[in-house]
């Protein structure tokens, strides 16, 4: 059950990041994915910073500022 929450969260994520930063999304699709893997280093950015996220609210801020960050990174990337 933890599983299926984790990717409704980062599939939410994932939408929302790509509907904050306009013009650098990848498509719904790529966005979804995006945002799992943007849960995944939210969750290892905010343990390395020292902060917990509770609840479900908490962990889709988690995922949302990981995939934002990871948007932005691939942009950077793609545009060079």
């Amino acid at each position: 059950m933890e599983l299926i929450a984790f990717l409704i969260i980062g599939l939410l994520a994932g939408w929302l990041a790509g509907k904050i930063t306009r013009g650098r999304g990848f498509g719904l699709l790529g966005n979804l994915l995006i945002g799992v893997l943007g849960a995944l280093i939210g969750g290892l950015l905010f343990r390395v910073v020292g902060l917990v996220a509770y609840g479900l609210l908490g962990r889709l801020v988690m995922a949302l500022a990981g995939a934002i960050l990871l948007l932005y990174l691939l942009g950077r990337t793609q545009r060079r």
